[in-house]
């Protein structure tokens, strides 16, 4: 179902800062809904569309301008996280066979990761690709605990990682190991800092709900990890970053927009609880929303990296 509405919330400004990212009277449109837990949007150049997850409906979506929204892969192997590597590949996360894969040109799919030390992963969920082409992703248990966005399992590796994957090599190898729920993640755009939010308030109420910044050492390992915002209400379960470095994060009440420091500077009010958001559009200065069963779009006076 296409259901193009204008939704009559204003977006909220904390000073001027905020007002400067959003074009005059800009306004929130829903796009399409009829999903049940939608994540991971991408914006994909070649074709002018986006692409993204229909968890529990095991699928992956395709929105259009003027094509309209369609069914683009089903199954999908309860798909979460999608982001495209530098030749235009689909890199995805999957729940359902517990790895992260690409999708070549041609249409077939290659498996990149699946294991860690010969164990299993949990169900990898949100995945970035850098310039090096060296893709990182986080490994929370969600696709595992039920068989509502994967199957039920119990967890081999014992622990919830943040992983790097050397383009080269295919080697996996584990960047960060203290967070509850790893979750969203995004590198500034000099690429000196990743951006890495912990959900663990999703099944613990006194759970983390904070996005942390590290240090990246030579370009392939983290230090520091302080926490640059803690998110309220809900969690920031999938961000984006602009030019300038304005983090664009899902929250409970919509997407919070944070200064590289952290400061928050706007809300866009959603009336459901997002998920994840992207730019897209020919300029990459569209910000699109999943939002639980929903697809939202609202126009930028920025653009994404």
């Amino acid at each position: 179902m296409e259901c193009m509405r204008t939704i009559n919330e204003p977006v909220e400004f904390s000073g001027s800062l905020g007002s400067k990212l959003f074009t005059n009277g800009a306004t929130l449109r829903r796009l399409w809904t009829e999903g049940k837990w939608v994540e991971g949007p991408v914006w994909r150049p070649s074709e002018q569309c986006l692409l993204w997850s229909d968890i529990p409906n095991n699928r992956i979506m395709r929105w259009h301008a003027t094509d309209g929204v369609r069914v683009w892969r089903k199954p999908s192997d309860f798909s979460n996280g999608n982001t495209l590597d530098h030749e235009g590949r689909l890199v995805t996360c999957e729940h359902g066979s517990r790895s992260v894969t690409r999708t070549e040109l041609d249409g077939t799919r290659t498996t990149l990761a699946s294991h860690y030390k010969g164990k299993r992963l949990n169900s990898p969920n949100d995945v970035v690709v850098k310039s090096d082409g060296s893709i990182w992703f986080t490994d929370p248990p969600y696709g595992i605990l039920s068989n509502y966005e994967g199957y039920k399992a119990n967890s081999e590796l014992g622990a919830n990682y943040v992983f790097r994957l050397d383009p080269g090599t295919r080697h996996l190898e584990v960047v960060a190991d203290e967070f509850v729920k790893p979750n969203g993640l995004a590198f500034s755009p000099d690429e000196r800092t990743l951006y890495i939010s912990d959900t663990g308030r999703s099944h613990d109420p006194d759970g983390p709900h904070h996005v942390r910044a590290f240090d990246l050492v030579e370009g392939r390992s983290l230090t520091g990890g302080r926490v640059l915002a803690e998110i309220e209400p809900g969690v920031s379960d999938g961000f984006c970053v602009d030019v300038s470095g304005h983090i664009f994060t899902s929250a409970g009440d919509g997407v919070q927009v944070l200064t590289p420091e952290g400061t928050l500077i706007a809300k866009v009010r959603v009336p459901e609880i997002v998920s994840n958001c992207c730019f897209g559009g020919p300029h990459r200065d569209r910000l699109f929303i999943t939002a639980t069963t929903s697809l939202y779009a609202i126009q930028l006076a920025t653009t994404g990296m």
